[in-house]
């Protein structure tokens, strides 16, 4: 893996040792924020389920300011903190091992609002709409924030939501689904 843009292109990024992540491709990862940028000046960045942080590291090389790295597996978690240390991101990032819902719930005691937050959990694993309804409730994306959603083709995501409108959705090598919404409301969820 390799950050595919932005002041860090070009430098390798550690995958977590096992097969119980799964990296999202150079391709995927291109195509994604060719549609919401591609980049940045400023912001920040919540990456859920992050696994080796690929995702959030690339929203830094392309111009983030700051960015939460979230999963719960040990290996995901040493593996962020080496490619933080590597690309010398220490000061940008922090890095929490705690499930998504805690780390959203951290994170609005902290009043914190990000302008993309990164769901790629494990496929068929989580409810996106629960994810979603949190993430309004506790009013974590910034206005015109976006989220950007990693999952399996066959699974169907929330095509309305009371705070957030989905922009794009697409499929990639037959089997990831990418679904990427944008909040829509100033007021939280309802």
């Amino acid at each position: 893996m390799r950050v595919v843009a932005g002041n860090l292109k070009g430098r390798q990024v550690k995958a977590v040792p096992g097969n119980q992540t799964r990296p999202t491709t150079d391709k995927v990862k291109e195509a994604f924020f060719q549609i919401i940028g591609p980049f940045f000046e400023d912001g920040s960045c919540l990456d859920l389920f992050a696994g080796s942080g690929s995702l959030g590291i690339e929203a830094i090389s392309r111009g983030m300011e700051h960015a939460i790295f979230v999963d719960k597996q040990s290996k995901a978690i040493q593996t962020i903190h080496e490619n933080i240390k590597d690309l010398q991101l220490e000061e940008r990032t922090e890095v929490f091992r705690t499930d998504a819902f805690r780390a959203m719930q951290a994170a609005a005691k902290r009043e914190l609002k990000f302008n993309l937050v990164l769901l790629d959990p494990p496929y068929k694993k989580v409810d996106y709409g629960e994810l979603l309804n949190e993430l309004a409730k506790l009013d974590l994306v910034d206005q015109h924030g976006y989220i950007y959603c990693e999952h399996d083709q066959r699974e169907n995501l929330p095509e309305t939501h009371p705070t957030f409108t989905v922009i794009k959705q697409s499929s990639y090598g037959g089997t990831i689904g990418i679904t990427l919404y944008q909040k829509t409301k100033k007021e939280g969820f309802v």
